[in-house]
């Protein structure tokens, strides 16, 4: 390959590479065995979020050695460095669940301060958890320096052991997590034995790789292409899989082709880019939580994109994507038919893309998606003129209970099943509601809320799988419904509402709550309401007692409860774009 004239005088790294008075500058990289010419190539950040923590992170150690290759091959000097994760599925259920959101903010900042500090001129970011896709694209977007996103890839499917002592149904079918979690409330409801319950932990979960349904992290994956900051199909192939390398390579090159064009974070996620990304959740049946990681992504370009926006895209577009937790198949399934560039093929045929935005392959979606030869299969992916639902897998609410917005996933809901109204069941906590569900101190037709679980007020808004899960094992997903200030993980299924603001510990209506208040979730015409007077909410908001105490006073889950903003724009922590006076990439 011939070498490429990279000018470093208009590049970060010229700080600490170039001139007589960065010899000391110098010295440490020759310490590292770094040539001269390594020295004076661009230098490409290779952030991973690699850890031993969980199976989706285990395998991006692997990964980033094919990245550095594919650096290296188009004239650049990686530099691999690692961030933390959270892993959602291992901090479910309990206090450590309390660090999964904040740990976004810290990816995120750990990712600016090192690409800072070592004044490197590009950065390839790889994740795999939940909170490290939005946290690893966020800090593309705040650096605005050329970036291209890879995806850990997904785990393989387990299968259960074909024996009469595990229910039928766990037989039948592709397994994830999320059937863990289920069987769990099978086993509280005395319909799976202690022996059932060993053996599916087993065999759950057999490969290195995330959740491999449309839970948080693969609907993240597909934002990343979506978006712009990954080339297509790189999220595709679940992590075991060798064909990975290759897409990591070839996000190696195309950094450096960036650099070549200065092709910056912000050129690609712009609100093009975003509505783009929206879609993609909405004909996927993704999770609730891009309504949150969404404008949080928005936050760093200085893009105003809230909740209510990403809901709005949500409204009219086509549910089409056959993926569980609503539907049957699981990221393996899509990618073997086609991935994310047939479902945005289908998408163009709407005219619900916008074909105009650049791409990490530095051509355009449009040029990008004129290269897909194939068609939807009309199983995992239906025809958009034939989808299984004619609007989005998650629907927005607002109302007197939620006068921010809140968000449901109805993918996988019958229409006459998407209107709800019964008694509230009012929970302090999810501790509190776990416990009540596993002794199933509550009626059919009731609406549980835990409250007090937001950003501020839980602190750190937890996700309530355990709960969900535990219902839905005890065959009460469609008896009740469940409403929160907190989050639901993307492997939540049943009629549940998130992401309810004001949160109650800023004094939101869900924190005016009684029991027996008749509430009505309305997901056909987008409402959350209580059958409750404007002059009954004033007078128990003026008696309202202030938020709950917390025993968080100190630390990071302190400093996050601190200092994070409301859900519908995102949970962030910082003034964002809107209030820098400076790009780092400009330094």
């Amino acid at each position: 390959m011939l070498k490429r004239p990279f000018d470093k005088s208009k590049l970060p790294s010229r700080h600490v590479t170039e001139g007589p008075e960065r010899a000391p500058h110098r010295s440490y990289y020759y310490a590292m065995g770094m040539t001269e010419e390594e020295i004076h190539q661009p230098l490409v950040g290779v952030a991973t979020c690699w850890n031993e923590a969980a199976p989706c992170n285990i395998a991006l150690n692997r990964q980033a050695q094919a990245v550095k290759m594919g650096v290296k091959q188009a004239m650049g000097t990686p530099r691999e460095f690692t961030t933390i994760t959270v892993t959602d599925g291992i901090a479910m259920g309990h206090e450590g669940m309390r660090s999964s959101l904040a740990s976004r903010e810290a990816i995120a900042d750990t990712v600016e301060l090192t690409m800072r500090g070592h004044s490197y001129d590009a950065v390839v970011g790889l994740a795999g958890c939940d909170k490290s896709l939005p946290g690893m694209m966020m800090a593309m977007v705040r650096l605005n320096v050329p970036s291209v996103f890879i995806y850990g890839g997904s785990i393989l499917p387990g299968r259960a052991p074909q024996v009469e002592e595990i229910p039928a149904d766990f037989r039948s079918r592709d397994l994830t997590v999320q059937d863990m979690f289920e069987a769990v409330g099978r086993h509280q409801n005395n319909e799976m034995s202690d022996k059932a319950l060993d053996m599916l932990e087993r065999v759950a979960c057999p490969s290195a790789g995330a959740c491999g349904g449309q839970f948080t992290a693969n609907t993240m994956a597909c934002v990343s292409e979506a978006i712009g900051l990954a080339l297509f199909n790189s999220s595709g192939m679940p992590a075991p899989y060798e064909s990975r390398d290759a897409y990591g390579e070839a996000s190696g090159r195309a950094v450096m082709d960036l650099i070549e064009q200065n092709i910056k974070a912000r050129d690609i996620v712009t609100r093009k880019a975003l509505e783009n990304a929206a879609r993609v959740v909405a004909c996927t049946g993704g999770s609730t939580n891009a309504g949150l990681h969404l404008p949080a992504i928005a936050h760093e370009a200085g893009i105003e994109f809230f909740l209510e926006d990403v809901c709005e895209i949500f409204r009219d577009t086509p549910y089409f994507v056959n993926l569980k937790p609503g539907g049957a198949y699981v990221a393996k399934d899509l990618y073997d038919a086609g991935g994310i560039p047939v479902v945005m093929k289908e998408l163009r045929k709407a005219g619900l893309i916008h074909e105009d935005c650049v791409t990490a392959s530095t051509r355009t979606i449009g040029e990008e998606l004129d290269r897909i030869e194939r068609e939807a299969d009309g199983k995992v992916i239906y025809p958009i003129e034939t989808p299984i639902t004619k609007t989005g897998g998650v629907v927005g609410l607002k109302g007197n209970l939620a006068p921010e917005g809140a968000i449901v996933k109805v993918a996988g809901i019958k229409a006459e099943d998407q209107v709800f109204t019964g008694p509230a069941r009012v929970f302090e906590c999810e501790e509190d509601a776990f416990a009540a569900v596993k002794a199933r101190e509550y009626k059919e037709g009731e609406v549980i809320v835990i409250r007090n679980e937001g950003p501020a007020g839980g602190p750190g808004m937890r996700e309530m799988l355990s709960t969900t899960a535990a219902l839905s094992g005890q065959g009460m997903g469609k008896k009740v419904a469940l409403i929160t200030d907190g989050r639901f993980s993307g492997a939540t299924r049943g009629f549940c509402v998130g992401h309810v603001g004001p949160e109650a510990a800023q004094g939101g209506p869900i924190a005016l709550l009684k029991n027996g208040d008749m509430i009505t979730i309305d997901a056909v015409n987008g409402a959350l309401t209580v059958d409750l007077s404007d002059e009954e909410l004033a007078q128990r908001k003026a008696d309202w007692a202030g938020p709950r105490e917390t025993i968080y006073t100190s630390g990071a889950i302190w400093k996050f409860a601190k200092l994070v903003g409301p859900t519908y724009k995102g949970a962030v922590t910082h003034p964002g774009a809107e209030g820098e006076k400076h790009v780092y990439s400009d330094l």
